[in-house]
C-alpha cells in the first residue's frame, strides 16, 4: 500500500497561480503512475492530470496549457503547477497512485486525503 499526503492548497485569485504537492510513502515502488483528480461539491470526481515514472503525461482538456504535472522519482512526490486559474478550478484536489496512466479513477489503487483549492473571481 501507498500513503499519499497532499499539501499546498489554498485561496487564489482568478488568473493567478498555485502549486499543490503530494508526498508518497510506503510501497512506493508500485507507484508507476500518479495522477491528480478534483471534486467539487455535488459533482463526480474529475480527472485532471497524470504522469508515469518515464515522464509520460496526460491532461484533461479543461486544464491543458494551464496546468503542469511533474514527478520527483527520487523523493516519491508529484506536483501540480496551476497557472491562469479559473473559478471552475475550485475543488478538492486529490492525488492518486497506480500502475498505469489512465483517466479513470477506479484504476488507481491509493488516494490522498485531498487539499482544498479555491479560486476567487
Amino acid at each position: 500500500q501507498v500513503q499519499l499526503v497532499e499539501s499546498g492548497g489554498g485561496l487564489v485569485q482568478a488568473g493567478g497561480s498555485l502549486s499543490v504537492s503530494c508526498a508518497a510513502s510506503g510501497r512506493t515502488f508500485r507507484s508507476y503512475a500518479m495522477a491528480w483528480f478534483r471534486q467539487a461539491p455535488g459533482k463526480e470526481r474529475e480527472f485532471v492530470a497524470a504522469i508515469n515514472r518515464s515522464g509520460s503525461t496526460d491532461y484533461a482538456d479543461s486544464v491543458k496549457g494551464r496546468f503542469t504535472i511533474s514527478m520527483d522519482n527520487t523523493k516519491n512526490a508529484v506536483f501540480l503547477q496551476m497557472n491562469s486559474v479559473k473559478p471552475e478550478d475550485t475543488a478538492i484536489y486529490y492525488c492518486a497512485s497506480g500502475r498505469v496512466v489512465t483517466r479513470n479513477s477506479e484504476t488507481y489503487d491509493d488516494w490522498g486525503q485531498g487539499t482544498q483549492v479555491t479560486v476567487s473571481s
